[in-house]
Parts: C-alpha cells; structure tokens; sequence
C-alpha cells in the first residue's frame, strides 16, 4: 500500500467516491441496463486497445451476433472481444465468484472465464526469452519464468507465495473506505507486476479493477476505467513501469520496491477514474441527451427513417426506464395501430430494445446512434 502519508491520494478517492455517487443518482436502473451494453463493448475496444489490437467496433458488434469475419486475423480479434464482453457481464449481473476479487481463486477465475471462450489456436504464446511455443493454459499460472521488457517477474515457484502476499495486503476488510479505493489502485500495478499469467495479465488487471470498484461501491456498468488508459496509453506503460524501480535511498518508503512510483501510478490510476466518470456524467445529463436524441430523431424523421413522432416514445423510455408495449398509442397520440407500427419500427432499428414479445421497452442504444448520442464515447467508423 503506498504511504500513509499520501493525502493527496486520499482526496482523490474521496472525490471519486462523491462523484460515482453522482452519476449513480442520475440513471433509471432500466436505462443503466441498456447503457451497460454499450459500455461493455466500449471497455473491450478500449482494452484490445491497450493490447495493440485495434478491433472495429463494427466488427464487435457483429461478433455479438454470431457474425464472424472470414479474415482469420479479424476473426481472432473478434473471438478476444466477445470474450472480454462475455466475462465482464458475468461480473456485472454479479454472477462472478463470491470470494475477494484480489484472492488467487478470484484471479484464477477471470483468466479461465475469458481463455475458454477463445479457439486452441489462439491460447500458445512464444515464450519472451527462449522463444520456443508455450501454451496457455486457460486458469492456470505460467509454470516457467519471464521476462516483460526490463522487469523480470517473481519465479514461477515463487507465484502461489506473492499471491498470497498480495491477497493480504490488499484485504479490503481491514483498510477504511478510502484506503480501499487506493488499495484497488495500486493493485492493479502489483498484480502486473506479479504476472502470474503467460498471457492475458492486462486484459485480467483491468477486469480485476473493474470488479474491485463495482464491489467497492464507486463502479459501475456505466464507465470504465479502460477508456481512460487506453487514451492515456503512452502514460499509463510508463507510470507502470516507474512502479516497477526498486527503492530509491530512505526516503522512499520501506519496501524493495518504489513508494513514489507507486504512489504516482496511484494519482494517476485514480485521476483517470474521476475523469471517466465525469465524462459519463457530462453524456447522461438528462436534458443534454434529450436534446441530442431529438436531434438525430428530427433528421431520421425528415429523411425517411423513422415515422413521425418517434421520439414520442424513446423520450418516454429514456425518463420512465421501460414503458408497457400498449401505451404506444396514448405517448404517440395516434390511433392504436399506427402507434404499434412506430413501436415496431423503433424495435427493429434497436432504439427500443424488450426481453420478450410482450415485456415492456425499455431505450436502446444501437451502434449507429453513438456517435450522435454520445459523441467522442468511442470510435464507431
């Protein structure tokens, strides 16, 4: 844990916390559900990203429907995608293990979860120093040691030992509050640094994180801290590898390795955070986005499109959360049929989104409205 000295550390999650709080209050949990979607598949972006693979948002959206490039490098990204999205829903809707989200079998659990959705082909990896083909091992730590650029992580038969070490210091039922949101921080640099894995270390950290600030209370379905690093990218590799120095003279805490790079990963990693939901915040105020939706509803109306009064019943959907399929009619102000052809045409076009035939709509948030709804969200062409 960085030192306790460190308040500008504790005002940065205290910060955090106050304005998670704030972005929170401002969403219907319908809406959020539909919004989770989209941020789903802006995280995986954001995470290949990361990685140095630049998968099309197209390309994930059509992965989500079982539509699969015949371009078998395309494929692959696709396949890592779709993975990424699969195992960060399962943590959302709580459907992950119930243990520690720092704990080895927590770990263990998000690196089989995302590995065994993907082909046999795509789990060998070249080994960084010998060169010969390793392969991965879906939940199960590298068994040979590493090297990741200068670092040179703990020995594989050291790994059961620092993980323990890393379980125990980071265990949120001993830290306050605000120690917690600084633990998950600096975890997240610890945890690469242990590289537990072969391959799949930083797609595993960055879900690691996500379900630390969700169980924490300050995430949420609707940012993510990916975004932010994958912007950020440059400076993100070299605050982690500033955490990575040993120990400069007395005065930079007590450990081997660095108190004041970690502590700058820290400010930075929290930093981000704050931005991430700021910027998701500044996107749902709900009079801003009406007034976007409007926009993009006026111009589809008058080319075409749409039918008239569209935006009837996605302004409904986006302030009530979900709306019965039979008050079409009454929202729109037209006869019954001509209001349950509108509702029909906005399903089909994914602005009206239902879990079945006959439950309620609720709004949707389709690729092709991002960028209009929420511009600079992420790259969509």
């Amino acid at each position: 844990m960085p030192r306790d000295s460190a308040t500008e550390l504790s005002d940065l999650a205290v910060d955090l916390v106050a304005k998670a709080n704030q972005l929170s209050g401002q969403i219907q949990w319908t809406v959020r559900d539909s919004i989770g979607d989209l941020v789903r598949s802006m995280n995986c972006y954001y995470s290949n990203l990361i990685e140095g693979h630049n998968t099309h948002p197209r390309d994930i959206d059509a992965a989500l429907d079982d539509n699969y490039s015949p371009d078998p490098q395309r494929r692959a990204l696709q396949r890592e995608a779709r993975a990424h999205i699969e195992v960060q829903r399962l943590i959302d809707s709580g459907e992950d293990p119930q243990v520690s989200p720092m704990s080895a079998e927590y770990i263990r659990w998000l690196h089989y979860e995302f590995c065994r959705r993907l082909p046999p082909e795509m789990l060998w990896v070249e080994h960084p120093t010998t060169g010969t083909r390793v392969e991965v091992v879906p939940g199960e730590f590298r068994t040979g040691d590493v090297e990741v650029g200068r670092h040179v992580p703990p020995a594989a038969d050291e790994l059961d030992a620092f993980l323990a070490r890393f379980a125990q210091a980071y265990d949120v039922q001993r830290l306050s509050r605000t120690q917690q949101i600084i633990a998950i921080a600096a975890a997240h640099h610890r945890f690469l640094w242990i590289h537990p894995f072969y391959d799949g270390n930083g797609r595993v950290a960055r879900l690691q994180s996500h379900a630390l600030l969700l169980r924490s209370g300050v995430g949420s379905s609707v940012w993510s801290v990916a975004r932010g690093l994958a912007r950020s990218a440059a400076d993100y590799k070299a605050k982690l590898a500033a955490a990575d120095a040993r120990r400069q003279g007395d005065f930079d805490g007590r450990g081997a390795r660095s108190a004041a790079g970690l502590e700058a990963f820290c400010g930075f990693f929290l930093q981000t955070c704050i931005d991430q939901v700021t910027f998701m915040e500044s996107l749902l105020q709900p009079g801003e986005l009406l007034r976007r939706m409007k926009l993009y509803a006026d111009d589809e109306e008058a080319a075409g499109r749409l039918p008239a009064r569209s935006m009837s019943l996605m302004r409904e959907a986006l302030l009530m959360g979900e709306i019965p399929r039979g008050q079409a009619p009454e929202i729109t102000g037209y006869q019954e049929r001509r209001g349950r052809e509108i509702l029909s045409t906005l399903l089909q076009k994914g602005l009206l989104v239902s879990k079945g035939p006959r439950a309620p709509v609720r709004l949707g948030f389709p690729l092709d409205v991002v960028e209009r709804w929420f511009p600079r969200l992420y790259p969509v062409d």
